[in-house]
């Protein structure tokens, strides 16, 4: 797994006290694509993703917690992007005239972690824009979660009563998923949250960005190892059955695949879908009636296509990655809201 960020791509998170927003920004826009696979989404601007309608790209993909309300954050998205000169031109490129920023969105449920009223509105939307466009990804040092992030701090928005900056160190060995929409992230019985990973396809990467919040577990309840990365250390199995999850069984997984190949907009359909592999391996079950499972895929390359066997190379590391980011969600998340963490139950066996 490599560390090297995508060119043209930009990450923001704003978090609250128990939920948030994460913002990827692609001002020169880019080809865009979803697969959505839980029985109970919450997205939006997705019809316009599929490969016979006219819009090709996208300016943004916005992950929130707050279930449905939290849609509401794309909007303070879309305000920011217009704002600073970014969106499709509605009278066509180079004539002066509207701009409407695309930003399609997802939704994790966390509405019973913490205060069920704290949840992103469009003023979250906005500073986690903000944030992602104040900040490149190409000029920023990488983190252990493997990709370079920004944290927006309380003091960006201190109307919002719930905001706060938890999460939003990157010191150390410290660094905690927390941030963003993986704030108030479950996984199974455990905390979730962001996590990210970067795997080399031949000449091009493949990036993956994943709020981790499935209804399944991502331990295997009979070893304590990870479905994902069974060669880490294992949690204790004993304490982990002893483990009482939240209430609810209502949750999502979310993300996005990013790679800087040419792929075409039906191409990158392709790797939203087997980025999805990926995701069913860290988890178990996936793709649940509970769970709103759903996978964007960007790329920032000029849309011509690749070939067969390219496609081939780059959805191996799709899945490769949204596996990869699912781990890293889930080893870096601090106990909290009466939710353990993989880094409290592990058993270190080296």
């Amino acid at each position: 797994m490599g560390t090297t960020p995508l060119p043209g791509l930009y990450l923001g998170h704003a978090s609250l006290e128990s939920s948030g927003c994460t913002v990827i920004v692609c001002p020169e826009g880019a080809i865009a694509a979803v697969d959505v696979r839980g029985g109970g989404p919450g997205t939006r601007e997705t019809d316009l993703l599929e490969a016979h309608n006219t819009v090709e790209r996208v300016h943004a993909i916005a992950l929130c917690g707050g279930s449905a309300f939290g849609l509401a954050a794309a909007g303070g998205v879309m305000r920011e992007l217009e704002a600073a000169g970014i969106g499709f031109p509605v009278l066509g490129p180079g004539r002066p005239g509207p701009l409407v920023p695309i930003v399609p969105a997802a939704v994790i449920f966390d509405l019973l972690v913490g205060d069920p009223d704290c949840r992103p509105g469009e003023d979250t939307g906005a500073r986690a824009c903000r944030e992602a466009l104040a900040h490149s990804l190409v000029d920023a040092p990488a983190s252990t979660t493997d990709v370079a992030e920004h944290h927006a701090g309380a003091a960006d928005d201190p109307a919002n009563p719930h905001t706060t900056a938890q999460g939003s160190s990157n010191t150390g060995s410290t660094i905690s998923s927390n941030i963003g929409a993986g704030v108030g992230a479950s996984a199974g019985k455990l905390r979730g949250g962001f996590g990210s990973a970067t795997v080399q396809a031949g000449q091009w990467q493949v990036q993956a960005f994943v709020v981790a919040n499935p209804v399944g577990h991502v331990v295997d309840p009979a070893s304590g190892r990870l479905w994902g990365a069974p060669e880490m250390d294992p949690v204790d199995p004993v304490a982990y059955g002893q483990l009482q999850g939240l209430e609810s069984k209502l949750n999502t997984t979310i993300g996005v695949v990013a790679t800087d190949a040419p792929v075409s907009k039906a191409q990158a359909k392709r790797l939203a879908m087997v980025g999805h592999d990926g995701l069913a391996r860290a988890i178990r079950p996936a793709h649940s009636p509970l769970d709103g499972d759903t996978l964007f895929a960007l790329s920032t390359g000029d849309g011509s296509g690749v070939s067969t066997q390219a496609l081939l190379t780059l959805s191996m590391a799709a899945a490769d990655a949204v596996e990869a980011a699912i781990v890293q969600a889930v080893v870096h998340a601090d106990p909290g809201f009466g939710l353990s963490s993989y880094r409290s139950l592990r058993c270190k066996t080296s």
